[in-house]
């Protein structure tokens, strides 16, 4: 059987090494370099300005290096004989053809994975020449005297942290009523006085209005600010990239947030899936190569247990936070009797000797059975911490069943142990 695939973030190019083991015949149409927004322009590149020290050119050289390093993994492999990379713009001609640079391919089946572009708030001034995105703030080399980020989201609260870390005055301004509107309400407000601590300045609930020259004009309880800034960074989400690749002619449904799919992510036409952010589900890397994994599954009439209801989530801020299962209020929403059950790295003997006594772990349960619905980290290596406690709600554990579970002293694990101890 022969798959195409369109584009070569994670959800492209890991779907298309995955195919290819199980025996397809691949082509992999990609208009930019191997691992999309992720590697290029996104996770990787910031991650890497978080972990790195001294000064901002020294770490977009680390940056420069560690992007090519990693696009060349991809490269190698994707150096596959039964996988055919082409470069160019790919449009479907119709639900059996794609055209790349004139050049017609065709397939048994397709799947879509261009991603996703940034989101731009619609205020005057947005197309100001010192409106920044998440692509092009990566590019800086001097550090802005001011920065104003636009979005308390993810992306916005990861920049606010990078370049706080490199001497700006950073000022958050976020429309909701608190920073990560998507995560435990908890968590979100520790994280915002956390990043309050080290000198950011955050302001929720407030309505940008206009970009001027030299500052961001926001509406807040009826009041009118200006917030100076030198750089602005709109960080208000991303769109899905569906511009120009001749869904109408293929007869695909979608829209401007996104291609629809079922749960197998395919999409009304059948031999075409989309998987990814273009349709915009879950907009997160691992999601992509999961979906992926999903739409190969289907293809093959093959089940399996991926539980796109179990997620984790990770914001690389200082500290860092990561969330997994449901929420406390999510839970409560669905009238849910819930028993949240806490610890904190003050307590625990390896963050202390690491001099990383701020944060905390909290777990959603069911007040009745102890079934775990959810964990909410902040602190060091949270990113990895929640994958444990992934792991225990993919097989619907319990309060007593972690109780039970050996966890290494001294470690940062045992704060997910302690909670439930306590």
């Amino acid at each position: 059987m022969r798959i195409l695939i369109i584009g070569a973030g994670p959800g492209g190019y890991e779907t298309a090494a995955e195919a290819a083991k199980r025996g397809f015949e691949v082509t992999l149409v990609t208009e930019g370099p191997f691992g999309g927004t992720c590697l290029n322009e996104g996770c990787i590149p910031t991650k890497t300005l978080v972990h790195c020290d001294g000064t901002l050119a020294e770490a977009q050289a680390r940056k420069a290096e560690v992007v090519s390093q990693l696009r060349a993994g991809v490269a190698s492999l994707l150096s596959n004989k039964l996988i055919t990379v082409v470069q160019g713009h790919a449009a479907f001609r119709d639900a059996k053809t794609v055209v790349v640079d004139g050049n017609a391919y065709t397939a048994d089946k397709f799947i879509i994975a261009t991603g996703s572009v940034p989101a731009v708030l619609p205020v005057p001034g947005a197309d100001r020449p010192s409106v920044l995105d998440s692509t092009r703030i990566l590019a800086l080399e001097e550090v802005p005297a001011r920065l104003c980020v636009i979005g308390g989201g993810v992306i916005g609260l990861e920049f606010a942290s990078i370049f706080r870390k490199f001497g700006a005055e950073v000022t958050v301004v976020e429309y909701a009523k608190e920073v990560l509107p998507n995560f435990d309400s908890d968590l979100a407000k520790r994280l915002r006085l956390a990043l309050k601590a080290r000198g950011i300045a955050v302001e929720t609930g407030a309505c940008v209005t206009e970009i001027g020259d030299g500052f961001v004009r926001y509406e807040k309880k009826g009041e009118t600010v200006d917030v100076p800034c030198d750089k602005v960074l709109m960080a208000v989400g991303r769109r899905p990239r569906v511009d120009d690749l001749g869904l109408e002619a293929a007869g695909v449904t979608y829209s401007r947030r996104g291609v629809a799919v079922d749960d197998n992510l395919q999409t009304n036409v059948p031999d075409i899936y989309a998987i990814g952010d273009v349709n915009a589900r879950l907009m997160l890397a691992h999601v992509a190569t999961f979906q992926g994994r999903r739409a190969l599954n289907h293809i093959q009439g093959l089940p399996d247990r991926i539980r796109f209801d179990l997620v984790p989530g990770a914001v690389f801020t200082v500290p860092e936070a990561a969330s997994v299962g449901l929420s406390e209020d999510a839970a409560k929403e669905r009238g849910m009797a819930v028993k949240c059950l806490k610890s904190f790295y003050r307590a625990n003997g390896k963050a202390v000797s690491m001099g990383e006594t701020e944060g905390y772990c909290k777990w959603v349960t069911d007040a009745e059975s102890g079934k775990i619905l959810g964990c909410h980290l902040l602190g060091a290596h949270s990113s990895d911490l929640v994958h444990e406690a992934t792991v225990l709600l993919n097989f619907g554990a319990s309060v007593d069943d972690l109780k039970n579970i050996i966890h290494a002293h001294p470690t940062l694990s045992e704060v997910l142990e302690s909670a439930v101890l306590s």
